[in-house]
């Protein structure tokens, strides 16, 4: 696999003459969304098949992947596309094999989606996955689950042999987190125990595998109360084979203060649950001032402080997958960034006729951009080197893998450095 950035006067028919495949396979890879305005700065994915098949009829995934001996979910891997589609027709090509360096180990991949995400945009993604983290249940303080209508991705993903991961977060029915209804429930001893017999029940009856617990902004009084809740649902899912996931703010030392971090104890969690998620990104959001989402230096820090305490094979390093467009100049308290997906900044970009810069130290691309009122814009987004960067810290750091939030859009790069780096474990 190359990455290949675009330089001035070059077309896909040049670029693709470079490495001697065609404009179709760059086209088909990249899921281009400009390929006949390619963007100064925008960087590609350059594979070079060694082996491909074309399809005849009667031709299924499994009987392709019997001829060649590979698997169906390594077809599925090189050929996206395929998962998308009901069935094969005759005369598409499939490619069997590409150059590839050889991997660099072992990774879980968790990739965390809406009930509500794009069919095809699911089925795509799956066989990149280790686990899908489904968004998300709540819960009153009296134990009663808030349900999701979940049971079509849960059986979606299991065709894909992808198992599901439940997921439980204090949220108001307008979907934001609160503080006040975890306390309230870390609190009432009976109403924790029915919560977590409730919790059992749905993950028995559903087939989820383990519990994600995606507690975000806890008071930092209830910091004891969120490490006990935490060891309780342990004790409770251990014995019945369910993984217990924690979400972590992302912290770079214990000293860290403010009601994103200091409830979050990285040592006291890190030894009770199975895995931990260290949420990387959003150092740009949606109401701050423009940057990259997950910086590279500030995720090396994360990963830094985060292996001092925790056991590195427990550790999911969070990897975003949005950008954000600002509109400028920047207002704290008024101004709000417009979110989009990786592939749509790429389009903005062509669109308005810019160059991509790269910030080296953040690893990050961005451009700047005027719209049609004048109006003058930033946007910072993940490419194809942005993505490797941060994928190369899993074996740097010797982690477990990563968790991406979110898959709600497919963004080819990702999934296909992730499997051009990594074996990709099984749920």
């Amino acid at each position: 696999m190359i990455i290949h950035v675009v330089q001035q006067g070059q077309t896909l028919n040049t670029i693709a003459e470079q490495y001697g495949v065609t404009p179709e396979r760059i086209i088909i890879d990249n899921e281009l969304p400009n390929p006949e305005n390619l963007v100064v700065g925008q960087s590609l994915i350059v594979r070079i098949p060694t082996l491909v098949h074309t399809v005849v009829q009667g031709d299924t995934l499994t009987s392709i992947a019997e001829t060649y001996n590979v698997t169906v979910k390594d077809l599925l891997r090189n050929n996206p596309w395929a998962a998308a589609q009901p069935a094969l027709n005759p005369g598409q090509t499939l490619v069997i094999t590409f150059e590839e360096e050889p991997k660099l180990g072992n990774a879980l991949i968790n990739g965390y989606a809406y009930p509500f995400i794009n069919r095809e945009v699911h089925r795509k993604t799956l066989p990149f996955l280790t686990y899908q983290s489904l968004f998300t249940y709540g819960f009153s303080p009296q134990g009663d689950l808030v349900p999701i209508s979940d049971e079509e991705v849960i059986a979606v993903g299991y065709e894909f042999g992808v198992p599901p991961i439940m997921m439980l977060a204090p949220m108001t029915p307008q979907m934001d987190f609160n503080s006040q209804i975890a306390h309230d429930m870390f609190v009432n001893p009976e109403g924790q125990n029915r919560l977590i017999e409730n919790i059992i029940a749905t993950m028995q009856q559903k087939g989820y595998v383990g519990l994600d617990i995606d507690f975000e902004f806890i008071l930092p009084e209830d910091r004891e109360l969120f490490i006990n809740f935490i060891a309780n649902v342990k004790s409770r899912l251990e014995p019945l084979g369910f993984l217990t996931l924690v979400a972590l703010a992302p912290k770079t030392s214990g000293e860290m203060t403010g009601l994103l971090y200091e409830a979050h104890d990285y040592p006291a969690i890190g030894a009770i649950a199975d895995l931990v998620l260290l949420m990387t990104y959003e150092w740009g959001y949606l109401f701050g001032p423009p940057m990259a989402t997950s910086p590279l230096n500030n995720v090396r820090r994360v990963l830094d402080y985060g292996v001092s305490v925790i056991p590195r094979e427990k550790i999911m390093m969070g990897v975003p997958n949005y950008a954000y467009d600002w509109s400028l100049p920047f207002i704290q308290g008024e101004s709000m960034a417009e979110a989009l997906s990786n592939q749509e900044a790429i389009a903005r970009a062509a669109r308005y006729g810019v160059t991509i810069e790269f910030d080296e130290t953040a690893q990050a691309p961005y451009y700047f951009y005027t719209d049609e009122q004048g109006v003058r814009h930033v946007v910072w987004f993940d490419d194809a080197r942005s993505m490797n960067a941060k994928l190369r810290l899993i074996p740097e750091f010797q982690i477990r893998g990563a968790g991406v939030w979110q898959i709600m859009n497919f963004f080819p790069a990702l999934w296909m450095i992730a499997n051009e780096l990594f074996n990709i474990e099984t749920g």
